[in-house]
């Protein structure tokens, strides 16, 4: 199949797993509604228009809330793309962004260092911490062949445990009410891009420019061709004289930093102190981006609003008809079921490569007639 078919086949086989998600996810509302297809209808309506709709025309202020719910999971989209690409099922994105938001926390409150250095401080030692944290299952992974899957998922868990017995017995401010840290130090704040309450701040621009140079890296750089050839066919790219263990370390390396950086990012941009006490949920998402995306960096943006839009409009319609926000979950669950399942839409895919290589022939036929007549 051509580049174009490939790329039309992903579009409508990703089209067809959402429209069968809401599907699902209606035939859920109409029962919890006690059967009422109006009710049913309306609850719908709230979590697909009324996020950026209300009665007088445009909400903008949806707009800018889903935006700025769409900064985490651009990070944590990219950083499971670079490690997806490489066949390598890291997890540890969850516990990675919560480890990045920690430590670019514990910058902000005690670095003596002024804006912007302070801010550039705390994202590039999130980043680094990360990396330094997801070597780990990613030099086993390389190394002795231990699954990366598992590591990761554990580590995502030893994170949260440890965060939280640093921040209750260290880091903790005695003078609050809630478990938080000290607010952070004037200054180390991400400049807002609109001052209405949304949280959207700077974190968004550095997050599509991320997007421009992930993407960079994985389709212009020997570092990506390596990434996407180990991801292939890991045997080939070892007897074509590339370091496989080396790209496994380095993909899942970066893909921390990754993870790292944008929880610093989120945490800068939306927070004024540290209280996580559980895993934000962001890597998952990112998890559920990735393979929307189809591990291209590029659609990672167009995946992430889909997904922040979803987040968005569910709890809208849980405040508004008293469905439960976690239906976003089950939609989660049912696209990455028929995601997963290769055979899912095969004899449309078999079609196309069919009509694709007869498009091909054809245009061989052609231009040997042509050849012969000249």
């Amino acid at each position: 199949m051509n580049k174009k078919g490939s790329i039309k086949f992903s579009f409508i086989r990703g089209l067809v797993a959402i429209l069968i998600a809401l599907a699902v996810s209606y035939l859920l509302i109409l029962m919890s509604n006690g059967g009422s297809f109006s009710d049913a209808l309306d609850s719908l309506r709230y979590m697909l228009v009324q996020p950026v709709m209300k009665k007088n025309g445009f909400n903008s202020k949806g707009l800018t809330d889903i935006m700025a719910l769409m900064v985490p999971t651009m990070f944590t989209g990219l950083a499971t793309c670079m490690m997806f690409s490489a066949n390598q099922f890291n997890l540890g994105s969850e516990g990675g962004i919560m480890l990045g938001a920690f430590v670019g926390a514990l910058v902000a409150i005690y670095c003596p260092v002024p804006a912007p250095f302070l801010q550039i401080a705390a994202i590039g030692a999130a980043a680094g911490a990360v990396a330094a944290v997801l070597w780990l299952p990613a030099f086993l992974k390389a190394k002795f062949g231990i699954s990366e899957m598992v590591n990761s998922l554990m580590m995502n868990y030893v994170i949260m445990y440890v965060i939280r017995f640093l921040l209750n017995t260290f880091f903790a401010d005695t003078s609050k009410g809630a478990v938080q840290t000290k607010n952070f130090r004037e200054g180390s704040a991400l400049p807002l891009l609109i001052n209405n309450g949304s949280g959207l701040s700077v974190g968004f621009i550095i997050a599509i420019a991320t997007v421009i140079f992930v993407w960079f890296l994985m389709y212009r750089t020997k570092l990506g061709y390596g990434i996407r050839m180990v991801g292939i066919n890991q045997q080939f790219t070892r007897y074509s004289g590339l370091n496989v263990v080396l790209i496994v370390i380095l993909c899942q390396v970066i893909g921390g930093a990754l993870a790292g950086g944008g929880g610093a990012i989120e945490m800068l941009g939306r927070n004024s102190y540290y209280n996580w006490q559980q895993q934000p949920g962001y890597g998952w998402d990112g998890i559920t981006v990735a393979i929307l995306a189809g591990n291209n960096p590029a659609y990672v943006p167009l995946a992430a609003f889909f997904m922040a839009y979803l987040n968005k409009g569910c709890e809208m319609m849980s405040v508004y008809t008293g469905v439960p926000a976690q239906l976003i979950d089950i939609i989660q669950a049912v696209i990455f079921l028929f995601f997963a399942a290769k055979e899912f839409l095969a004899r449309y895919r078999q079609r196309l490569v069919v009509k694709s290589a007869e498009e091909e022939s054809a245009a061989l036929q052609k231009a040997g007639k042509e050849g012969g007549e000249s």
